[in-house]
Protein backbone atom coordinates (compact mmCIF):
# COMPACT_ATOMS: atom_id res chain seq x y z
CA UNK A 1 0.00 0.00 0.00
CA UNK A 2 0.98 3.67 -0.28
CA UNK A 3 1.56 6.05 2.62
CA UNK A 4 2.51 9.74 2.92
CA UNK A 5 5.51 10.10 5.20
CA UNK A 6 7.46 13.12 6.40
CA UNK A 7 10.96 11.69 6.64
CA UNK A 8 12.38 14.88 8.15
CA UNK A 9 11.33 18.53 8.13
CA UNK A 10 10.82 19.69 4.55
CA UNK A 11 11.05 16.18 3.08
CA UNK A 12 7.77 14.41 2.31
CA UNK A 13 7.41 11.31 0.13
CA UNK A 14 4.90 8.65 -0.85
CA UNK A 15 6.32 5.37 0.35
CA UNK A 16 5.39 1.70 -0.07
CA UNK A 17 4.73 -0.40 3.00
CA UNK A 18 2.85 -3.53 3.95
CA UNK A 19 -0.83 -3.34 4.81
CA UNK A 20 -0.91 -3.33 8.63
CA UNK A 21 -2.26 -6.35 10.46
CA UNK A 22 -4.44 -6.47 13.55
CA UNK A 23 -2.04 -7.20 16.40
CA UNK A 24 -4.48 -6.94 19.30
CA UNK A 25 -8.05 -8.21 19.42
CA UNK A 26 -9.34 -4.77 20.42
CA UNK A 27 -8.18 -3.27 17.10
CA UNK A 28 -9.83 -2.71 13.72
CA UNK A 29 -8.36 -2.45 10.24
CA UNK A 30 -9.69 0.50 8.24
CA UNK A 31 -9.46 1.31 4.54
CA UNK A 32 -8.97 5.09 4.47
CA UNK A 33 -11.34 6.98 2.17
CA UNK A 34 -10.75 10.69 2.87
CA UNK A 35 -8.39 12.75 4.99
CA UNK A 36 -8.01 16.44 5.75
CA UNK A 37 -4.78 18.42 5.83
CA UNK A 38 -4.57 20.35 9.11
CA UNK A 39 -2.34 23.23 10.08
CA UNK A 40 -0.56 20.89 12.48
CA UNK A 41 0.32 18.60 9.55
CA UNK A 42 1.97 21.59 7.89
CA UNK A 43 3.85 22.38 11.09
CA UNK A 44 5.19 18.82 11.15
CA UNK A 45 6.22 19.15 7.50
CA UNK A 46 8.01 22.44 8.23
CA UNK A 47 9.63 21.18 11.43
CA UNK A 48 7.85 23.72 13.63
CA UNK A 49 5.80 21.26 15.67
CA UNK A 50 7.08 21.12 19.26
CA UNK A 51 5.74 17.60 19.77
CA UNK A 52 6.12 15.58 16.53
CA UNK A 53 8.68 12.84 15.97
CA UNK A 54 10.21 11.70 12.68
CA UNK A 55 9.92 9.91 10.33
CA UNK A 56 6.14 10.13 10.54
CA UNK A 57 3.11 9.18 8.48
CA UNK A 58 1.07 12.29 9.14
CA UNK A 59 -2.69 12.85 9.23
CA UNK A 60 -5.14 12.85 12.13
CA UNK A 61 -8.35 13.88 10.31
CA UNK A 62 -9.54 10.81 8.44
CA UNK A 63 -12.47 8.53 7.75
CA UNK A 64 -12.76 5.09 6.24
CA UNK A 65 -14.43 1.72 6.01
CA UNK A 66 -13.89 -1.12 8.47
CA UNK A 67 -12.45 -4.14 6.67
CA UNK A 68 -11.57 -6.33 9.66
CA UNK A 69 -12.25 -6.33 13.40
CA UNK A 70 -10.58 -8.00 16.34
CA UNK A 71 -12.60 -10.50 18.40
CA UNK A 72 -13.02 -8.03 21.26
CA UNK A 73 -14.58 -5.28 19.12
CA UNK A 74 -18.34 -5.74 19.51
CA UNK A 75 -19.69 -2.38 18.33
CA UNK A 76 -18.27 -2.49 14.80
CA UNK A 77 -18.47 -4.83 11.84
CA UNK A 78 -16.98 -5.11 8.37
CA UNK A 79 -18.37 -2.41 6.10
CA UNK A 80 -19.09 0.14 8.84
CA UNK A 81 -18.20 3.72 7.96
CA UNK A 82 -16.17 5.35 10.72
CA UNK A 83 -14.33 8.48 11.74
CA UNK A 84 -11.19 7.98 13.80
CA UNK A 85 -10.54 9.68 17.12
CA UNK A 86 -6.77 10.23 16.92
CA UNK A 87 -5.76 10.34 20.60
CA UNK A 88 -4.37 7.52 22.72
CA UNK A 89 -4.21 7.94 26.49
CA UNK A 90 -3.33 5.92 29.59
CA UNK A 91 -6.59 6.25 31.56
CA UNK A 92 -4.65 6.30 34.83
CA UNK A 93 -3.08 9.75 35.27
CA UNK A 94 -4.69 12.77 36.95
CA UNK A 95 -5.95 14.22 33.64
CA UNK A 96 -7.53 10.98 32.48
CA UNK A 97 -9.18 10.33 35.84
CA UNK A 98 -10.73 13.80 35.68
CA UNK A 99 -12.23 13.40 32.21
CA UNK A 100 -9.45 15.20 30.36
CA UNK A 101 -7.68 12.44 28.38
CA UNK A 102 -6.74 14.98 25.72
CA UNK A 103 -3.97 16.18 28.04
CA UNK A 104 -2.96 12.76 29.34
CA UNK A 105 0.55 12.62 30.82
CA UNK A 106 1.31 9.89 28.28
CA UNK A 107 -0.67 11.33 25.37
CA UNK A 108 0.01 10.01 21.90
CA UNK A 109 -1.67 11.43 18.81
CA UNK A 110 -1.99 9.65 15.49
CA UNK A 111 -0.02 11.48 12.84
CA UNK A 112 2.14 13.15 15.49
CA UNK A 113 3.58 10.56 17.89
CA UNK A 114 2.24 7.49 16.04
CA UNK A 115 1.73 6.97 12.32
CA UNK A 116 -1.53 8.53 11.22
CA UNK A 117 -4.17 8.34 8.55
CA UNK A 118 -2.39 9.47 5.38
CA UNK A 119 -2.11 5.87 4.22
CA UNK A 120 -4.40 3.51 2.38
CA UNK A 121 -4.98 1.22 5.38
CA UNK A 122 -4.53 1.78 9.09
CA UNK A 123 -5.17 -0.12 12.32
CA UNK A 124 -6.59 1.67 15.37
CA UNK A 125 -8.14 0.68 18.66
CA UNK A 126 -11.80 -0.17 18.19
CA UNK A 127 -12.80 2.41 20.81
CA UNK A 128 -11.18 5.08 18.60
CA UNK A 129 -13.42 4.30 15.61
CA UNK A 130 -16.84 5.99 15.69
CA UNK A 131 -19.70 5.18 13.32
CA UNK A 132 -21.58 7.97 11.59
CA UNK A 133 -24.80 8.07 9.59
CA UNK A 134 -24.95 6.34 6.21
CA UNK A 135 -26.54 9.48 4.75
CA UNK A 136 -23.34 11.47 5.32
CA UNK A 137 -20.79 11.62 2.50
CA UNK A 138 -17.12 10.89 3.13
CA UNK A 139 -16.41 14.56 2.40
CA UNK A 140 -18.80 15.63 5.15
CA UNK A 141 -17.70 13.04 7.70
CA UNK A 142 -13.99 13.82 7.40
CA UNK A 143 -14.77 17.22 8.96
CA UNK A 144 -16.08 15.61 12.17
CA UNK A 145 -12.64 15.66 13.81
CA UNK A 146 -12.02 19.41 13.19
CA UNK A 147 -15.47 20.15 14.59
CA UNK A 148 -14.57 18.27 17.79
CA UNK A 149 -11.82 20.86 18.19
CA UNK A 150 -14.44 23.59 17.84
CA UNK A 151 -16.72 21.82 20.29
CA UNK A 152 -13.87 21.64 22.81
CA UNK A 153 -12.98 25.33 22.43
CA UNK A 154 -16.57 26.48 22.97
CA UNK A 155 -16.88 24.13 25.95
CA UNK A 156 -13.66 25.45 27.48
CA UNK A 157 -14.96 28.99 26.92
CA UNK A 158 -18.34 28.08 28.42
CA UNK A 159 -20.18 29.75 25.54
CA UNK A 160 -23.75 30.52 26.57
CA UNK A 161 -26.79 31.83 24.74
CA UNK A 162 -26.51 35.59 24.30
CA UNK A 163 -22.76 35.75 24.94
CA UNK A 164 -20.67 37.98 22.71
CA UNK A 165 -18.10 35.56 21.28
CA UNK A 166 -15.02 37.00 19.57
CA UNK A 167 -13.19 34.54 17.32
CA UNK A 168 -9.78 35.59 16.06
CA UNK A 169 -9.06 33.92 12.73
CA UNK A 170 -11.37 32.77 9.94
CA UNK A 171 -9.42 29.70 8.87
CA UNK A 172 -11.05 26.24 8.97
CA UNK A 173 -10.90 25.95 12.77
CA UNK A 174 -12.09 29.52 13.30
CA UNK A 175 -15.04 28.92 10.98
CA UNK A 176 -15.85 25.64 12.73
CA UNK A 177 -15.75 27.46 16.08
CA UNK A 178 -18.04 30.11 14.60
CA UNK A 179 -20.61 27.49 13.63
CA UNK A 180 -20.44 25.82 17.02
CA UNK A 181 -20.72 29.10 18.91
CA UNK A 182 -23.73 30.07 16.78
CA UNK A 183 -25.30 26.67 17.51
CA UNK A 184 -24.90 27.44 21.23
CA UNK A 185 -26.61 30.82 20.82
CA UNK A 186 -23.60 33.13 20.80
CA UNK A 187 -23.45 36.55 19.13
CA UNK A 188 -20.33 36.06 17.04
CA UNK A 189 -17.63 38.49 15.97
CA UNK A 190 -14.89 37.18 13.64
CA UNK A 191 -11.62 38.89 12.73
CA UNK A 192 -9.10 38.16 9.99
CA UNK A 193 -6.80 39.93 7.54
CA UNK A 194 -8.35 38.38 4.42
CA UNK A 195 -11.63 39.89 3.25
CA UNK A 196 -12.76 36.75 1.39
CA UNK A 197 -12.45 34.75 4.62
CA UNK A 198 -14.54 37.34 6.42
CA UNK A 199 -17.14 37.08 3.65
CA UNK A 200 -17.24 33.34 4.26
CA UNK A 201 -17.66 33.97 7.98
CA UNK A 202 -20.65 36.22 7.23
CA UNK A 203 -22.13 33.50 5.05
CA UNK A 204 -21.80 31.05 7.95
CA UNK A 205 -23.59 33.33 10.39
CA UNK A 206 -21.06 35.76 11.82
CA UNK A 207 -22.97 38.70 13.28
CA UNK A 208 -19.99 41.04 12.88
CA UNK A 209 -16.63 40.87 11.12
CA UNK A 210 -13.44 42.87 11.61
CA UNK A 211 -10.67 43.28 9.05
CA UNK A 212 -7.69 43.88 11.32
CA UNK A 213 -5.72 45.57 8.52
CA UNK A 214 -8.33 48.29 8.22
CA UNK A 215 -10.00 48.47 11.63
CA UNK A 216 -8.84 48.73 15.23
CA UNK A 217 -9.83 45.48 16.88
CA UNK A 218 -10.13 46.76 20.43
CA UNK A 219 -12.22 49.81 19.56
CA UNK A 220 -14.46 47.77 17.25
CA UNK A 221 -15.13 45.15 19.93
CA UNK A 222 -15.96 47.90 22.43
CA UNK A 223 -18.26 49.58 19.91
CA UNK A 224 -20.09 46.36 19.01
CA UNK A 225 -20.58 45.34 22.64
CA UNK A 226 -21.50 48.78 23.94
CA UNK A 227 -18.23 49.13 25.82
CA UNK A 228 -18.54 45.81 27.64
CA UNK A 229 -16.10 43.70 25.65
CA UNK A 230 -16.46 40.15 24.41
CA UNK A 231 -17.70 37.68 27.01
CA UNK A 232 -15.73 34.88 25.37
CA UNK A 233 -12.64 35.38 23.20
CA UNK A 234 -11.25 32.39 21.32
CA UNK A 235 -7.83 32.84 19.73
CA UNK A 236 -7.55 30.70 16.59
CA UNK A 237 -4.69 32.80 15.17
CA UNK A 238 -2.37 31.88 18.02
CA UNK A 239 0.35 34.53 18.05
CA UNK A 240 1.68 36.42 21.06
CA UNK A 241 -0.02 39.56 19.74
CA UNK A 242 -3.45 37.95 19.36
CA UNK A 243 -3.18 36.55 22.88
CA UNK A 244 -2.54 40.06 24.17
CA UNK A 245 -5.51 41.36 22.20
CA UNK A 246 -7.67 38.58 23.67
CA UNK A 247 -7.01 39.74 27.22
CA UNK A 248 -7.58 43.38 26.34
CA UNK A 249 -10.94 42.91 24.58
CA UNK A 250 -12.58 40.46 26.99
CA UNK A 251 -15.27 41.70 29.36
CA UNK A 252 -15.23 41.61 33.13
CA UNK A 253 -15.85 38.02 34.27
CA UNK A 254 -15.12 36.88 30.71
CA UNK A 255 -13.31 33.85 29.36
CA UNK A 256 -10.25 33.68 27.09
CA UNK A 257 -9.54 30.45 25.21
CA UNK A 258 -5.98 29.94 23.95
CA UNK A 259 -5.26 27.35 21.26
CA UNK A 260 -1.70 28.18 20.21
CA UNK A 261 1.65 26.40 20.54
CA UNK A 262 3.85 29.49 20.21
CA UNK A 263 6.68 29.55 22.75
CA UNK A 264 7.27 33.30 22.43
CA UNK A 265 6.21 35.16 25.61
CA UNK A 266 3.35 37.66 25.45
CA UNK A 267 3.36 41.02 27.24
CA UNK A 268 0.31 40.77 29.52
CA UNK A 269 0.17 42.65 32.83
CA UNK A 270 -1.36 40.74 35.72
CA UNK A 271 -3.72 43.57 36.62
CA UNK A 272 -5.73 43.18 33.41
CA UNK A 273 -6.54 39.60 34.43
CA UNK A 274 -7.11 40.29 38.13
CA UNK A 275 -9.21 43.41 37.62
CA UNK A 276 -11.71 41.61 35.42
CA UNK A 277 -11.32 38.24 37.15
CA UNK A 278 -10.79 36.74 33.72
CA UNK A 279 -10.68 33.01 33.16
CA UNK A 280 -7.83 32.14 30.80
CA UNK A 281 -7.68 28.55 29.64
CA UNK A 282 -6.02 26.43 27.03
CA UNK A 283 -7.92 24.21 24.61
CA UNK A 284 -6.12 21.23 23.10
CA UNK A 285 -7.60 18.51 20.89
CA UNK A 286 -10.88 17.30 22.46
CA UNK A 287 -12.15 15.33 25.42
CA UNK A 288 -14.97 12.87 24.69
CA UNK A 289 -16.57 15.17 22.12
CA UNK A 290 -16.97 12.75 19.19
CA UNK A 291 -20.46 11.46 20.14
CA UNK A 292 -21.84 15.00 20.47
CA UNK A 293 -20.37 16.18 17.18
CA UNK A 294 -21.40 13.04 15.28
CA UNK A 295 -24.97 13.51 16.49
CA UNK A 296 -24.99 17.08 15.19
CA UNK A 297 -23.52 15.95 11.88
CA UNK A 298 -26.10 13.18 11.58
CA UNK A 299 -28.84 15.76 12.22
CA UNK A 300 -27.16 18.17 9.78
CA UNK A 301 -27.08 20.97 12.33
CA UNK A 302 -23.68 22.13 11.05
CA UNK A 303 -22.34 22.98 7.60
CA UNK A 304 -18.99 21.17 7.35
CA UNK A 305 -18.49 21.23 3.58
CA UNK A 306 -18.58 25.04 3.62
CA UNK A 307 -15.02 24.79 4.97
CA UNK A 308 -13.75 22.74 2.00
CA UNK A 309 -12.01 24.71 -0.72
CA UNK A 310 -9.89 22.01 -2.41
CA UNK A 311 -9.95 18.25 -3.01
CA UNK A 312 -7.06 16.29 -4.49
CA UNK A 313 -5.94 12.66 -4.77
CA UNK A 314 -3.49 11.70 -2.05
CA UNK A 315 -0.78 10.99 -4.64
CA UNK A 316 -0.78 14.74 -5.34
CA UNK A 317 0.35 15.59 -1.81
CA UNK A 318 3.30 17.70 -2.96
CA UNK A 319 1.06 19.73 -5.27
CA UNK A 320 -1.44 20.11 -2.43
CA UNK A 321 1.26 21.52 -0.14
CA UNK A 322 2.33 24.01 -2.82
CA UNK A 323 -1.27 25.22 -3.14
CA UNK A 324 -1.64 25.58 0.62
CA UNK A 325 1.61 27.57 0.83
CA UNK A 326 0.70 29.82 -2.11
CA UNK A 327 -0.68 32.95 -0.45
CA UNK A 328 -2.43 33.94 -3.68
CA UNK A 329 -4.63 30.85 -3.39
CA UNK A 330 -7.76 31.10 -1.27
CA UNK A 331 -7.30 27.84 0.62
CA UNK A 332 -9.54 26.89 3.50
CA UNK A 333 -9.67 23.10 4.02
CA UNK A 334 -7.78 20.80 1.66
CA UNK A 335 -9.07 17.22 1.47
CA UNK A 336 -7.18 14.19 0.20
CA UNK A 337 -9.06 11.35 -1.47
CA UNK A 338 -7.73 7.83 -1.02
Amino acid sequence: MKAIQVLEPGHIEIIDREIPQIESQDEVLIKVKYAGICGSDMHIYHGTSPVATYPRVIGHEFVGEVVETGRDVAHLKTGDRVVVEPIYYCGKCYSCKNGRPNVCENLQVLGVHRDGGFQEYVTVKGKNAHKFGDHLSWEEAVLIEPFTIACQATWRGDVRKGDYVFIQGAGPIGLAILQYAKYKGGICIVSDIVESKLDQAKHLGADYTINVLMQNVISEIKRITGGMGANVTIDAVCTPKTFEISVNVTSLAGRVVVMGFDNTPSQIPQFAITKGELTICGSRLQSNKFPEVIELFNRRKLNPTALVSHKMHFTQIKEAIKIIEDKSQNVSKMLLEF
